[in-house]
């Protein structure tokens, strides 16, 4: 039997590190997808969202503040979706691939995401992460201290300001999803590509009948918000599953796909309701290892077996990550920009 103190954070030995196959067959268990929760997740998702944009509408001759509170639950279901439609780039939202494409394609436009470019280089980032020599797709960019150290001043200012929260919180990720996403990455493949044109091509349908029916100003007055608040949410999540204290970064000699899942991924251990907004995705360690498990089979798959129970981030511990910007390689452990004036002071003595 493996017993939780395999959990703990960096006590990857090979004594205590599960045998692979075994890891493998556990998995393997939880990742066949129930059509009927698929589809009540869909409806659960997707109406609520709709609902709550036409009665953004009608607030508009109310209370422009009660338009704004409800953009945060329209933002949390937004979230939702994207949850969703990361499974089925993952292939593990439906059994069969044309629904997941389908539905993909669907939340895509919702999320404002290219679904067959989204997927490929999410892709990448799941056979990769936390490979300090495969770094770059599908990630937030994240340089080593050597790395920071070697780059021309300018350099060094835009890596600062990328990885400011007031900026990559904010005004960063809302850049991500309504401009970033309008243009392929230079060197994607040609499917790839026209995922972003044809998605480009629906939104500008989507949102000129949205204009058609409620105008302009009050189109802004209740996208600009949700998108806002469900990208700056979405980004966060990202950003704070892979950036924290005990994250797992090797070069690729020694990186190891289990150890950068169990160890590299973090366990978000959120309140129920928001565990529900965020669709379980705080289980990112599990989804890592296996990303074939359908999101709402993720709880179940930790509750079983005492392997997947390693030290959580809570809301409260999760905000010492905003200060996380480089991976040292000399400590093996992430640190902040404090980290070069302690060094700069001890070379100095």
């Amino acid at each position: 039997m493996v017993n939780e103190s395999i959990g703990e954070m960096n006590t990857m030995t090979e004594a205590t590190f599960v045998d692979k196959t075994v890891l493998r067959d556990i998995l393997a268990r939880y990742q066949q997808p129930d059509l009927w929760r698929s589809i009540w997740q869909l409806a659960n998702s997707i109406l609520p969202y709709f609902l709550l944009w036409y009665l953004m509408v009608l607030s508009l001759k109310v209370s422009y503040i009660l338009t704004l509170a409800l953009a945060i639950f329209a933002a949390g279901f937004v979230v939702r979706i994207f949850i969703i439609f990361h499974d089925c780039g993952h292939g593990s939202f439906f059994k069969s691939r044309r629904a997941n494409d389908l539905t993909g394609r669907i939340t895509g436009l919702l999320t404002l995401t290219p679904y067959q470019h989204w997927r490929h280089d999410h892709a990448v980032h799941h056979a990769t992460a936390g490979d300090l020599d495969r770094r770059g797709v599908g990630d937030v960019q994240t340089l080593t201290v050597q790395e920071y150290l070697a780059l021309p001043g300018w350099k060094r200012f835009t890596y600062r300001v990328m990885r400011h929260p007031l900026i990559m919180f904010t005004v960063g990720s809302f850049l991500v999803f309504v401009l970033f996403h309008r243009f392929p990455r230079p060197g994607a493949g040609k499917r790839e590509r026209w995922s972003v044109y044809w998605t480009n091509l629906a939104l500008a349908a989507l949102i000129a009948g949205l204009v058609y029916w409620v105008g302009w100003k009050a189109f802004l007055l209740i996208q600009i918000p949700i998108q806002l608040a469900a990208s700056s949410v979405g980004v966060w999540l990202f950003y704070v599953q892979h950036n924290f204290d005990g994250a797992y970064w090797e070069r690729h000699d020694r990186w190891d796909f289990f150890k950068a899942g169990l160890y590299g991924s973090s366990f978000y251990r959120l309140p129920a309701v928001l565990q529900w907004f965020s669709g379980n995705i705080g289980f990112h360690h599990i989804h890592h290892l296996n990303a074939r498990i359908p999101n709402y089979h993720l709880p179940k798959c930790y509750r079983e077996h005492n392997i997947f129970h390693v030290r959580p981030l809570t809301l409260l511990t999760s905000l010492r990550s905003l200060r996380l910007r480089l991976w040292d390689e000399e400590t093996g452990r992430m640190v902040g920009f404090d980290v070069l004036r302690e060094r700069a002071a001890t070379t100095d003595v």
